[in-house]
């Protein structure tokens, strides 16, 4: 019960840098602009994180568990926003669970094995997730239209949308160096000290 309540607890926060890393697609209005940078982001993010919590627990299934907290906890930011008066697509919930599913069959179907499941269920969640965001984004009706009818309140001077440039990166690299420093350290300090024993 400590494991599960420990995962709930990090999780929530996880999602908290998971948003920052991704945040260009989880508000759509920048969704397909950093469409690479976000998919690098949050392969990391669920890979590392769902890795380090399936080898802390020892129990297949904890990768989904782990990211269906992270997608409850998105709709309900999702669900706050639209109280605010936004329209329903100005929030994009990000699809981790087939990615996070993939890393615990390939933990149950190679018998527990910690090396396998990094490099082989690492190399599904990367080849995965992107795939099924891409998908998620084309159900969205307009980010674009999005972007300039609702630019959000928190957006700097020089991020607000001028006209659509499709394809080109407005990130914050101190912001994404930041997130993903803080994303990595712990998970992967804890992981090297798990392989090492």
């Amino acid at each position: 019960t400590t494991h599960y309540l420990f995962i709930v607890v990090v999780a929530v926060n996880s999602t908290l840098l998971t948003i920052n890393a991704g945040d260009y697609i989880f508000y759509t209005d920048w969704a397909w602009t950093s469409f690479v940078v976000f998919s690098i982001s949050q392969s990391t993010m669920l890979a590392v994180g769902a890795v380090y919590y399936l080898l802390f627990t020892g129990v297949p299934g904890t990768a989904t568990y782990y990211a269906t907290i992270m997608t409850i906890y998105t709709w309900v930011a999702k669900g706050a926003w639209f109280a605010l008066g936004y329209p329903y697509d100005f929030v994009t919930v990000p699809v981790w669970i087939p990615s996070a599913m993939l890393l615990d069959l390939t933990y149950w179907a190679t018998r527990r094995n910690k090396h396998m499941l990094i490099l082989v269920g690492g190399t599904l969640v990367g080849l995965s997730l992107p795939l099924f965001n891409m998908i998620n984004l084309l159900l969205i009706k307009d980010p674009l239209q999005i972007a300039f009818q609702y630019p959000r309140p928190t957006l700097p001077p020089y991020m607000t949308p001028i006209e659509p440039q499709v394809g080109k990166f407005y990130n914050s690299p101190v912001a994404l160096g930041s997130g993903a420093s803080a994303v990595l350290t712990v998970p992967i300090a804890a992981l090297g000290a798990k392989l090492n024993t």
